[in-house]
């Protein structure tokens, strides 16, 4: 019997779920293997007499078979029912976790590091700007500022002669207007 034993198929590993009771008030983290071992710590760990179901939090659905229970994937929301309790929608859009893989909704949406660093003591210096949404996706531009004394030299010189064009041109114009009236 110990030989049949070692050559059975090993024991599953246990794995991770959220488990809450019917007006979702009480929620824990179960580590379970299987169905009946999950139904078992879920009764214990929220204190509920009798016998419990389990259905998924997100739209009822009932796991009843281990079958359909090992097609779980970890960290699913499961709320434990006793008898006469049943799956109500949640109320609050806040307490919404399934089965996909979507990130989850967070209050921030966008976060933007700017980092400032010198490379050559005669520089102004370099920018790097990162930005980052929902957590999950970053894109960031490095700006180098090499030479920008000389880049700032020469757009002010262009600066200058582009004013001093526009107004020999407005005093041209304005003396002409002043012969033609």
């Amino acid at each position: 019997s110990m030989t049949q034993q070692l050559l059975a198929s090993p024991a599953p590993r246990p794995r991770p779920f959220r488990v809450c009771n019917w007006d979702r008030s009480l929620r824990k983290g179960i580590m379970a293997p299987s169905l009946a071992e999950l139904v078992k710590q879920a009764q214990s760990a929220l204190a509920m007499p009798g016998p419990i179901s389990l259905v998924l939090d997100e739209d009822g659905t009932v796991v009843e078979t281990e079958s359909f229970f090992r097609t779980l994937e970890e960290g699913t929301v499961l709320m434990a029912l006793s008898k006469g309790q049943s799956w109500d929608a949640p109320k609050t859009p806040g307490y919404q976790l399934g089965l996909s893989r979507k990130p989850p909704r967070k209050i921030d949406v966008a976060c933007v590091t700017f980092d400032l660093y010198k490379t050559h003591p005669r520089d102004p210096g370099c920018l790097n700007v990162k930005a980052t949404l929902y957590g999950t996706y970053s894109v960031s531009y490095d700006l180098q500022c090499y030479g920008a004394r000389r880049l700032m030299k020469e757009a002010l010189r262009w600066t200058l002669f582009t004013m001093q064009a526009t107004g020999h041109a407005l005093l041209g114009t304005s003396c002409y207007m002043q012969q033609l009236l």
